[in-house]
């Protein structure tokens, strides 16, 4: 799939202050990046820093005042939806290094809390029939609200209140995994079939591919997105390590508004 994308955000600062911005389309496997520009007003200072396990990056500014950033993008999603019930998962003793810190707990996705309730509600099944097992349960179960939740919801509270929007989808289904020892990370990108138009959150868990190796892949209790139409920005623990726009002081976020569409050749 061939994404155009359109970011625009402005924000104010009441004095000066540092910010950690991460928009920009990730250089990655399962995705080639066509074009993209970046444009800001003057600022302080702007440095581009890796992100969490090299995937894309994250950009530092320092700026006091008001502050408008635009960013636009053509990227080609490569990647393909794998029928998940055909794929095992791995026993933690033959996991990569890459996979086995998502086996913890981290600070929104408390998995060790959800272990009963796994063991219960999916022991029967394995591998990737229980990944899809646990995202249906949440479709099924969670009602997508706009505004039901903010910075401080954990997957706990989600689960409590049965709502949420994708990022709340994808701290549960990652408890869920990282409780059942399938490695599972948080992904922030773009989708055109996102609705309403936002950065868009998923779920990616690590199974075992033909060879028993293993790889990443999309899983989204939303429905939205998959991995042929999902652009990724960053990945990380969970909504922590992939945030929009970070700030180490106040902002005033006044507008957010982002447009993805599906190029048709």
């Amino acid at each position: 799939m061939h994404l155009s994308i359109a970011t625009r955000l402005i924000w104010h600062c009441a004095e000066p202050t540092d910010i950690l911005l991460q928009i920009e389309v990730a250089a990655m496997a399962g995705q080639r990046l066509l074009a993209s520009t970046f444009h800001s007003t003057p600022l302080g200072h702007f440095t581009r820093v890796p992100a969490q396990d090299g995937i894309g990056e994250r950009i530092w500014l320092h700026q006091e005042g008001d502050c408008t950033v635009t960013y636009a993008a053509e990227v080609e999603v490569l990647g393909r939806p794998v029928p998940l019930e055909t794929l095992a998962a791995l026993p933690p003793h033959r996991l990569p290094g890459e996979a086995v810190p998502y086996l913890m707990d981290s600070h929104y996705c408390p998995a060790n809390r959800f272990s009963p309730f796994v063991d219960e509600e999916f022991g029967a099944f394995e591998g990737g029939a229980k990944v899809l097992a646990m995202r249906d349960w949440i479709a099924a179960h969670y009602r997508y609200v706009p505004g039901a939740s903010n910075a401080s919801t954990t997957a706990i509270d989600s689960f409590v209140e049965r709502r949420g929007v994708c990022r709340d989808y994808a701290h549960t289904l990652i408890c869920f995994a990282r409780a059942a020892a399938i490695p599972a990370r948080f992904a922030s990108g773009y989708g055109a079939k996102v609705k309403p138009q936002d950065f868009h959150a998923v779920a990616e868990v690590w199974l075992a591919d033909a060879e028993g190796k293993g790889g990443w892949h999309v899983v989204d209790a939303t429905g939205m997105a998959d991995a042929g139409s999902f652009a990724r920005i960053a990945v990380g623990r969970d909504a922590a390590d992939t945030s929009f726009l970070t700030s180490f002081g106040q902002a005033d976020l006044r507008k957010l508004a982002i447009e993805v569409r599906e190029i048709v050749s």
